[in-house]
């Protein structure tokens, strides 16, 4: 196993990396709310939103605002608990994070060792760019950071080997598991031990909604901060995210929402040539084998390309949305007459709605009519990849505690 974080030798056995962080850390074991670990974070962010990394890498500033200390503090408030009420850590967490949007690993076990964990992060061999600047940045702030900081957490990286993610897994009091449903449930046939429990991120699909009447009556500079939102939405991690919109849903008159379509498509492109959005050959050419794909299956009546950075589907009803990826910049579109029209459409794998031009009353209704059968997440466009500590309808800082009840 390489590791990766904190720098140093690569590590020879499970057992090995196990030992280096089960002893007592120095100052004693980690709490709920740690300075230490608060600390580190809050140095480890400050380099992230250096303008250098944030301009290469602009995900990773949304990651630095994260872990600012103000908004450390917030997550912190929601772990309080009343006189008699105790709450700990979990133990020691095991992270297994996806290769394809290679930055979420960050998130969880931020949030992990928040809680006052130890943790054992897996970054996959395939993770590259922003997952190597973040691993870098980590060990630049361990430089200054309290020595209890190395001897609890690790990240490794090691090829697809069941043997140690098993031993991994059965030490670990907490899995958390992020990827495809395949790769969820290969791991989960790894055993446990009987205390032990998984938090998962499997396969999800997000769309995003618009108002007809919203976009109409919106300022031209509106208009243009909606197609900037859905491109920070939809282009980070090329379009691969759980979050990011597989589709594109107008409410409200059919007519208008031809010609609201044509004025967005015209603002997506401006801000793709603003951007320099280069897709490359092999996107280009998936993109329209997908496209194409839809289509001749019946589930799409028209389709339109701007290039190579934006593919448009109209599809023939709004029910035979694709979940899958397309992908980068693959949008099918359909019209719905109200909100509600959605509801019948949801399945409990869809995640997040980015939406525009709706009240939060029209949203909380809607919210209520879905009841829980799916979408865990409605947003503002520009923010579906904006982690929260609620994510995929998990309250993660709880998730990573246990509570202990004391009487006299």
């Amino acid at each position: 196993m390489k590791r990766r974080f904190p720098a140093g030798p690569d590590v020879s056995s499970v057992d090995e990396l196990l030992a280096s962080i089960s002893g007592e850390p120095t100052g004693g074991r980690l709490k709920v709310g740690d300075e230490r670990i608060v600390n580190f974070l809050v140095a480890f962010a400050r380099k992230l939103l250096a303008p250098a990394t944030a301009r290469r890498y602009p995900e990773l500033a949304s990651l630095g605002f994260f872990l600012r200390r103000g908004e450390i503090a917030k997550v912190l408030r929601q772990l309080e608990t009343p006189a008699g009420v105790l709450r700990f850590g979990r133990g020691l967490v095991f992270h297994i994070p996806p290769a394809n949007v290679d930055t979420i690993f960050v998130y969880s076990w931020a949030l992990s060792a928040l809680a006052g964990n130890s943790n054992v992060v897996r970054i996959s061999p395939r993770s590259a760019g922003a997952a190597e600047a973040v691993v870098e940045a980590l060990n630049e702030a361990l430089k200054d950071a309290h020595p209890a900081v190395a001897e609890t957490q690790v990240m490794v990286t090691y090829d697809r080997d069941d043997k140690v993610t098993a031993a991994l897994s059965a030490a670990c009091d907490l899995r958390v598991i992020w990827g495809g449903d395949r790769a969820v449930n290969e791991v989960r046939k790894l055993p446990l031990a009987p205390h032990a429990r998984d938090v998962t991120f499997p396969d999800r699909a997000s769309f995003a909604l618009i108002s007809v009447d919203g976009w109409k009556n919106a300022t031209p500079e509106q208009k243009r901060d909606v197609a900037l939102g859905f491109y920070n939405d939809s282009y980070w991690f090329d379009q691969a995210a759980c979050s990011s919109p597989r589709a594109l849903f107008w409410v409200g008159d059919e007519a208008a929402a031809q010609q609201a379509r044509a004025e967005f498509r015209v603002e997506l492109s401006a801000v793709l040539e603003a951007k320099h959005h280069v897709i490359e050959p092999a996107m280009a050419v998936q993109k329209r084998v997908s496209a194409y794909g839809v289509a001749a299956d019946g589930h799409a009546t028209s389709i339109s390309f701007d290039g190579n950075a934006v593919a448009t589907l109209e599809l023939t009803a709004a029910a035979d949305v694709p979940r899958e990826w397309l992908g980068a910049g693959t949008f099918p579109f359909a019209t719905l007459p109200t909100l509600s029209a959605l509801v019948p459409m949801v399945q409990r794998k869809d995640q997040t709605l980015s939406v525009f031009g709706f009240s939060q009353e029209e949203l909380e209704a809607l919210a209520h009519e879905l009841a829980g059968r799916g979408i865990d997440r409605i947003v503002p466009f520009g923010n579906a990849l904006t982690f929260s500590d609620h994510w995929d309808g998990f309250d993660l800082p709880a998730e990573f505690t246990r509570l202990v009840t004391v009487q006299s």
